[in-house]
């Protein structure tokens, strides 16, 4: 008797989450035994890196199918057992057991976001399909932005479980942060005072966990978002030169390299090494560089950002698309900067407010330039989006002021490097708020960290007993879990309603036959190609346009 596809669903998102730690915690070592042994939320961020890293290389030449990845993920799961026993400390992975197991309910899904069968679901399936196909971006606009969240969402497609564990790497990511800032603030205890950074994790915590509580929604952006956090942490400890602070550049350089992988545009965020390298020149510490170049997981770290850029190029014809400069036009499957052009224009228009699916601007490149387009973004994106996520920060932080309040203060010094970096998000900001001023585009991350920074500092300052600390800081961090349980099942009811969703019945998500589209006009070309001769009747006539398209492709191709 088979086992309903519930328990099937949940005995593979608990193998999935222990293979990938696995991984995390037998890389990790490799890299820097002393990076990554005390906290298991950076293990399975170590682990996620290295199967994106392992996952680009190994599509050029295998798809991932059934056997491959049930090969890699068994792996993982031994490795991580291993671990398990060998660790004396084994409440720290009961403590991964119990938020993955409240997380679950995220991933119990009926209908998915928009772009999830758009491009998210056909780029996954083609990863497990076929093996890299130069110039697919020809067929599909998403096809042109590929995602590292694709590439593991293609080596979890399983026996039995098949494509619907698409979702997962945004519970993996968001799972693995959680235990990074827990860990962390269960770390600061041990401290002579509960500083800011305790409460900045604190804070972080909770917008990820509340803010972003609908995984459906998570795509690309919001998984990156998370990260973002993180690093603004981890970055913070490193220019503050606190305690074994030069083993924090290994945190630096996984988040960042996961982060770029996810979405492209992220690669912005290289300039915060421009504040790292002038206060280590202050503080004549300029050595550090030299080390940290030496160092395994730099190199590993220039490895995946050029199979990103890779795989872009091999996609479009641009290492970063849609930025018309990166882009080349004499390649037989290039995009065109013409039309790389009028999409970035586009999508400029979007996030400034002047095209909805149902309403565009007139004279939209005069719209764009400048600061034409902000009385209609204010109008029309400012009400009601952003207002409401500022009245949410807002009332999250009245809410944590109001329980850490105290008339007795901290005389407070921080070091100044660390004004250093907030600087850096400022200038994030602009250029963001500048150029794309949507909040899925990196707002919600830049505008919270911009907030939550300064407040942090104030609530660093209130004097509360040791003993009062840790019951405020482990009561909020079982309401926000009890919060993101409740809203999920509120979620999961309101679908049963709407969609006559069960469950218990049936776990997974809505699949139709738009999902496979892509893969059938691939095998559909492929055939036709193989065996139409273009100079008489034999080909499918309704196929001839995408068999023109096709053939300037192919012959990059690895025939099947």
């Amino acid at each position: 008797m088979m086992l309903p596809n519930f328990f099937i669903f949940l005995l593979s998102y608990i193998l999935i989450t222990f293979s990938v730690l696995g991984y995390g915690l037998f890389f990790g070592r490799l890299i820097n035994k002393k990076s990554f042994t005390c906290n298991l939320g950076y293990s399975g961020l170590v682990g996620i890196f290295f199967l994106i890293l392992y996952s680009y290389i190994s599509h050029f030449f295998i798809n991932h199918g059934f056997i491959h990845n049930s090969i890699l993920v068994i792996t993982g799961v031994f490795l991580s057992a291993f671990f398990i026993i060998k660790n004396p400390e084994r409440k720290f992975f009961f403590l991964l057991l119990l938020i993955f197991l409240i997380l679950f309910i995220g991933l119990v899904i009926f209908k998915t976001h928009d772009d999830f069968p758009y491009y998210h679901f056909p780029y996954s399936y083609y990863l497990t399909q076929h093996p890299t196909y130069i110039g697919v971006g020809i067929f599909n606009h998403g096809f042109r932005t590929p995602s590292s969240i694709f590439y593991l969402n293609s080596i979890f497609y399983l026996p039995f479980i098949k494509y619907y564990m698409f979702l997962i790497p945004s519970i993996l990511i968001l799972g693995f942060a959680n235990l990074v800032l827990i860990s962390k603030i269960i770390k600061s205890f041990n401290l002579t005072k509960t500083d800011y950074l305790s409460h900045l994790c604190l804070l972080s915590l909770i917008f990820i966990n509340i803010f972003f509580y609908r995984i459906q929604e998570h795509g690309t952006d919001r998984s990156a978002q998370i990260l973002v956090f993180i690093l603004f942490i981890d970055l913070l400890i490193f220019v503050s030169f606190r305690p074994n602070f030069k083993n924090n550049i290994s945190n630096i350089l996984i988040i960042l390299g996961i982060i770029i992988s996810l979405k492209s545009f992220y690669i912005l965020y290289l300039s915060f090494f421009i504040p790292i390298f002038f206060i280590l020149y202050k503080e004549k510490k300029l050595s550090l560089i030299i080390e940290t170049v030496k160092r395994k997981i730099f190199l590993i770290f220039i490895l995946l950002l050029l199979l990103v850029l890779l795989v872009n190029f091999l996609n479009s014809g641009c290492l970063i698309y849609p930025v018309s400069l990166t882009c080349f036009d004499n390649l037989g499957w290039s995009i065109g900067s013409s039309e790389v052009v009028k999409m970035n224009d586009w999508y400029e228009l979007w996030s400034k407010a002047g095209a909805t699916p149902n309403f565009r601007v007139e004279n939209p490149e005069v719209y764009i330039k400048n600061f034409n387009w902000f009385f209609n973004w204010f109008e029309t994106y400012f009400f009601n989006k952003v207002s409401d996520f500022l009245l949410g920060l807002i009332f999250l932080l009245a809410c944590i002021f109001s329980i850490f309040y105290s008339k007795s203060k901290y005389v407070s010094k921080h070091n100044k490097y660390i004004f250093y970096i907030y600087l850096f998000i400022i200038i994030l900001f602009l250029e963001w708020f500048y150029n794309h001023p949507a909040l899925r585009y990196g707002g919600y991350c830049i505008i919270a960290l911009l907030i939550f920074f300064p407040a942090s500092l104030a609530l660093g300052r209130f004097k509360n007993s040791d003993k009062n600390l840790k019951i405020k800081f482990f009561s909020i961090i079982t309401i926000v879990f009890i919060i993101f349980f409740t809203r999920n099942i509120t979620r999961i009811i309101d679908e049963k309603k709407k969609y006559n969703y069960n469950p218990i019945k049936n776990i997974y998500f809505r699949i139709d036959e738009n999902h496979f589209r892509i893969d059938d006009d691939f095998k559909k070309l492929i055939r036709n190609y193989k065996n139409c001769n273009f100079n008489n009747n034999e080909c499918d006539l309704n196929l001839r346009p995408k068999l023109d398209k096709f053939n300037k492709t192919y012959i990059f191709l690895k025939n099947d």
